[in-house]
């Protein structure tokens, strides 16, 4: 039997989980991310794989006009009933065929471009509605540490030592993986692992041009004990996130 790899079961489970206090949402990205894009009234942002809202809603209030695109029905639908005034999409990003070309100031995909199959489609997309000199921000689990089913972290008890193992990085790789682990293991989505220079080459042909970068650790510390010091320097050392910003010269 075929699994189902659709976030339409997931919608309202992933809503909580990004509102919770402590979210990597909350204390990671949307910081950063505020600190980053240079916000001004009327600034028009598309939000891609915008999911359930939560960062839509957080331009909305920077006084940015947001459109949200996302492929779950259901995340779409938890976005238009917390937020009945916004301006959300059900759609593909790969054909953004409800947005005119060059049309958009800025786009952000945030934690989406890593399960989303046709990426060069994606970005020739984004170009393709931003205008000259416009950004895309993108956030992703970092690639060269964050591997789905080839990375783990493993303890070393003669180095008193905690560090990162990667299994393989350079192949590329279609995985299923659980959407929400110790739930339902039926409930599963499709990532995608690349490595840096499929984003950047593609980035790079699609007429985007890569401006920063940034590595952003975990915020949640281990607990308490003998082992606490080794698992701080590991989580300072080994960054969660990748951010890249790249502007449309093309």
């Amino acid at each position: 039997m075929k699994k189902d790899t659709s976030w339409d079961k997931s919608g309202e489970w992933y809503n909580n989980l990004i509102e919770e206090e402590g979210s990597y949402q909350k204390e990671i990205i949307l910081p950063n991310l505020e600190r980053l894009i240079s916000f001004k009234l009327s600034l028009k942002i598309l939000d891609l794989g915008c999911g359930t809202g939560f960062f839509a809603r957080a331009w909305q209030k920077k006084g940015a006009v947001v459109i949200g695109v996302d492929n779950s029905k259901e995340m779409i639908a938890i976005a238009q009933k917390s937020d009945p005034i916004g301006n959300y999409h059900y759609g593909s990003a790969d054909n953004l065929g409800m947005i005119k070309p060059k049309s958009v100031d800025a786009i952000t995909i945030i934690l989406a471009l890593q399960n989303m199959e046709k990426l060069s489609a994606v970005l020739q997309e984004c170009a393709r509605v931003l205008i000259p000199g416009g950004s895309v921000y993108i956030v992703i689990n970092h690639p060269c540490f964050r591997i789905p089913k080839a990375s783990s972290w493993e303890w070393s008890p003669e180095k008193t030592t905690q560090f990162r193992r990667i299994d393989r990085y350079l192949s590329e790789a279609k995985l299923a993986i659980q959407m929400h682990p110790g739930l339902n293991p039926n409930d599963q989505t499709v990532s995608f692992h690349r490595p840096l220079q499929t984003y950047f080459k593609l980035l790079g042909k699609s007429g985007l041009a890569v401006t920063r970068l940034e590595e952003w650790i975990s915020h949640r510390q281990g607990p308490k004990g003998k082992t606490f010091t080794a698992l701080e320097t590991a989580r300072k050392e080994i960054p969660l996130f990748l951010f890249v910003q790249a502007i449309k010269i093309k």
